[in-house]
């Protein structure tokens, strides 16, 4: 007969039991066992850390390339490798930091890299036994994957261009560093429910996506006894996957010196909520709102009560209209002189070649400074005017591409089945086989668009704020299961903001191509002046949406509910 306490841990909730563990253990402390796994060999892992704790180290299994439908209870089979996500606040990186990162890709990762939707870039292909050594050598050039997984603060992300942009309102990348500071490794919020996005930006683009992030902070300026003030609006609550909702603005002017309180603050507030530790399905900050009925006034009455003191009121905000946030091509920066050069890295993609291709650049002809994005693209800062063309030449024949058309720009793709183990549909070579097949049978199209390939209903790829979203599902296909993709469309941030309509029509991978034709060509034929595909999407219903699409009248299809909240350590 087993004892009390083995009785008792086999009666938990899977929420129970994760709560249990983390109270067990901060695995911020314990790197000392991470080396004793990689000295013993894989199989000396013990489950809680494959299931649990090394996410703190931004480290998750890697699928075996099946994805969910590969295993069981909703999980793919996991393989002997790892993934390793590695932090990258406001995106700022130096050439020898990506020179570093390539050559580890190169030696352990397959010759792979992937940049994600939140600024990080991340490893495959990991044994047990590299990981000590990776995570060392990630340290000796400063950078870390600590805390880019797990129930903790993930990467802060940020304008890339910070300190450079010439439309800014302030360079906020010194907050960014600082925060980062306050809760990643502090041992104050190493549990927290769940993860807990933030993004601070001064830039009026928003291109860190305030609006789906736990806490967004957006540069705004007053005038303050005659003298103009920037500070920051703040906004709560935002996130994708299950129960999708836009972060709520709290009626708040946040002065520069108070960010960082107001930041910690938050981070306190969601620390302790023992509400949202009873269901993992409803444990993200937004759930306040969506599940517990909490208001803004009622956050921001807590938020001041945290801080001491209370926040002057809101001013007056316009959210940025409709405005491509991928930053690539060539532009003027503030500093007189010197421009920016943003390359599209197709579905982020990007191998040791290309890192090492664009630090070499970097340095050659700029100040070794570079920038990943949240539209997972790469940016070279600080290039004179007479070095701009060089450096053109050279990321094109890197094929990081700095002209592009709207569909390499806009595609954006979730790691997909070939890593991830809750994934339905393969993601990365279907989006650019997407890519290329739109590229030819549509060269004349002028829109950006916002493509986004996401494996899974889970919204790893932001299908739920695309143009375009495409979910992955399985469907039967004469006597096989294959790779299928239902559609939501319309989706936006900024002042139009609304998830993507799903309208009910699905088709399998191999027939994307053709209906997305249909439907932009349709555009093309049929578009007011100066319609943007957001606005068109919006005076067509769901029914005349799918025929575009179908080429022929067709009954609606179901979409597949969420699965849940995506697992630790998936998505970003």
């Amino acid at each position: 007969m087993g004892s009390a306490t083995e009785t008792a841990a086999a009666k938990e909730t899977k929420a129970q039991r994760i709560e249990r563990l983390k109270l067990e253990k901060n695995p911020w402390a314990c790197f000392e066992e991470i080396e004793a796994f990689a000295r013993q060999g894989r199989d000396s892992v013990l489950p809680e850390w494959v299931g649990l704790y090394f996410r703190w180290w931004g480290i998750y299994s890697q699928g075996d390339g099946a994805g969910v439908v590969g295993g069981s209870g909703g999980e793919g089979k996991a393989t002997k490798y790892f993934m390793l996500r590695l932090r990258l606040p406001n995106g700022l990186l130096q050439a020898n930091q990506l020179r570093a990162i390539a050559d580890l890709a190169e030696q352990y990762g397959r010759s792979i890299a992937d940049i994600t939707v939140r600024q990080n870039i991340q490893l495959h292909w990991l044994t047990i036994e590299d990981i000590p050594h990776v995570i060392e050598s990630l340290g000796k050039v400063g950078l870390t994957p600590k805390g880019a997984c797990g129930d903790v603060a993930r990467n802060i992300t940020g304008c890339p261009l910070a300190g450079v942009a010439a439309d800014e309102l302030c360079d906020a990348s010194d907050l960014v560093r600082e925060a980062n500071k306050i809760i990643s490794g502090n041992a104050d919020f190493y549990n927290l429910p769940r993860k807990f996005k933030v993004c601070i930006t001064g830039c009026p683009v928003w291109c860190s996506y305030p609006e789906i992030n736990d806490v967004g902070l957006t540069a705004i300026e007053r005038l303050q006894h005659g003298r103009r003030e920037v500070g920051f609006s703040v906004r709560v609550g935002g996130g994708l996957s299950a129960d999708p909702h836009f972060a709520v603005r709290l009626d708040a002017f946040v002065r520069r010196e108070q960010v960082l309180p107001v930041v910690r603050g938050i981070a306190e507030i969601f620390r302790d909520q023992d509400v949202l530790r009873e269901n993992r399905e409803r444990a993200r900050l937004k759930h306040l709102f969506t599940r517990h009925s909490w208001t803004a006034a009622q956050f921001l009455a807590e938020l001041n009560a945290r801080l001491g003191f209370e926040l002057d009121p809101a001013e007056r905000e316009s959210p940025p209209v409709d405005v491509f946030r991928d930053h690539v091509g060539v532009h003027e920066q503030r500093q007189p002189g010197l421009f920016y050069v943003g390359a599209s890295v197709l579905r982020g993609r990007i191998t040791p070649g290309q890192m090492r291709a664009a630090a070499e650049l970097s340095e050659k002809y700029g100040s070794g400074q570079l920038r990943t994005t949240n539209m997972q693209n790469l940016l070279l800062i600080n290039i004179p005017a007479g070095n701009v063309n060089a450096i053109i030449r050279g990321l094109d024949d890197a094929g990081l591409h700095v002209t592009a058309t709207p569909f390499w720009r806009g595609a954006v793709a979730c790691s997909g089945a070939e890593f991830c183990k809750l994934a339905l549909t393969e993601t990365k070579s279907f989006a650019r086989w997407l890519v290329e097949e739109l590229e030819e049978r549509i060269p004349g199209f002028d829109q950006p668009l916002k493509l986004n390939v996401a494996g899974c209903p889970n919204a790893c790829g932001q299908h739920s704020i695309a143009d375009i979203g495409l979910e992955g599902k399985k469907i039967k296909h004469g006597s096989d299961f294959v790779d299928a993709y239902y559609f939501c469309l319309g989706g936006a941030v900024g002042e139009h903001q609304r998830f993507a309509r799903p309208v009910g029509f699905r088709c399998t991978a191999h027939e994307v191509p053709d209906a997305i034709e249909r439907l932009l060509s349709f555009y093309l034929a049929n578009r007011g002046e100066n319609e943007n595909l957001r606005a068109y999407f919006a005076r067509f219903s769901d029914d005349e949406l799918r025929e575009q699409l179908a080429g022929t009248a067709l009954e609606a299809v179901t979409r597949d509910a969420s699965p849940g909240p995506v697992p630790h350590g998936v998505g970003d």
